[in-house]
């Protein structure tokens, strides 16, 4: 200015003026994906539960069968099934109105309420499992043999009619408990489980149960207790009938409602015991 002194700008102090910029977060760091991603697979999980809690019994063993096997059999189908009474509805991932069927056939037996106790039916990945659960006397088999009881052929006969009505078919376990065989050296617990699944499928074939219906008649010893923490329960003993799921009709075995195809050997069963495990001669009393 025309009135100031001379060097007057060199006395003004200079004032600098630093404005830092207001950034992004997500700019820089993308932390909040993080923390979206996590809540909107939470709130993912939440309708599946919701969804989940308002379906039917039906299709919530099915899922839970599934997560109990993942394994097990993926590929199910529906199909109308004859017999037992009237025609009934039995899709392949719930047999439930089978398993009602059969315990109305099995409550008409005499001797029922003694047995009850030792009769286990339940839906699996694998199909409709029945078992047939032994006590310490051998309510079904007697003690170390392969020869039923009467208890256990009138059992088997009346599954067998009912079972055989039906186009599925049927796989036929032996198991034992963990507790050594005694008496003959060339024989063991995989040759008794073999021959009493194997006396169980002549018992119901000769009752109703068409030959071409038994697809594996197989011997599992020990090797598949019901109770492994207690390998020599009376329980372990036990017969399984595996009525299996329909095989699709894209997978070109066999047609929905029809039986399914006849096994090699002319449906004759197969025993599945060829490894043997070393009999024991410790001369233990046999209780099976």
């Amino acid at each position: 200015m025309p009135n100031e002194a001379p060097g007057a700008d060199k006395a003004r102090p200079v004032i600098v003026i630093r404005r830092k910029g207001a950034g992004h977060g997500g700019h820089h760091g993308g932390a909040w994906k993080v923390a979206y991603a996590d809540f909107v697979t939470a709130l993912m999980a939440l309708f599946i539960v919701l969804w989940l809690m308002g379906q039917d019994e039906e299709i919530k063993k099915a899922i839970s069968a599934y997560f109990n096997n993942p394994t097990g059999t993926g590929k199910q189908i529906g199909t109308t099934l004859a017999g037992l009474g009237n025609s009934i509805e039995v899709p392949k991932d719930d047999m439930s109105k089978l398993r009602e069927k059969l315990q109305q056939a099995l409550k008409a037996m005499p001797n029922f309420h003694n047995l009850k106790d030792h009769i286990e039916i339940t839906i699996t990945a694998d199909g409709l499992r029945i078992e047939l659960l032994e006590n310490e006397a051998g309510i079904f088999f007697e003690s170390g043999k392969a020869v039923p009881t009467e208890n256990g052929s009138q059992l088997l006969s009346t599954l067998a009619g009912e079972l055989g009505k039906l186009p599925n078919s049927m796989l036929i376990e032996g198991h034992t408990d963990s507790r050594p065989y005694s008496g003959d050296a060339s024989y063991s617990n995989w040759e008794l489980s073999a021959d009493r699944a194997n006396s169980a499928r002549k018992i119901m074939q000769a009752n109703g149960l068409r030959v071409d219906q038994v697809g594996q008649v197989r011997g599992f010893a020990d090797r598949q207790l019901r109770h492994p923490e207690d390998p020599t329960n009376a329980s372990n003993r036990r017969i399984s009938v595996i009525v299996q799921y329909l095989p699709s009709p894209a997978g070109g075995k066999g047609a929905a409602g029809k039986p399914d195809a006849v096994p090699e050997g002319g449906g004759e069963a197969k025993t599945a015991a060829a490894a043997q495990a070393p009999a024991n001669s410790n001369g233990r009393k046999q209780t099976r």
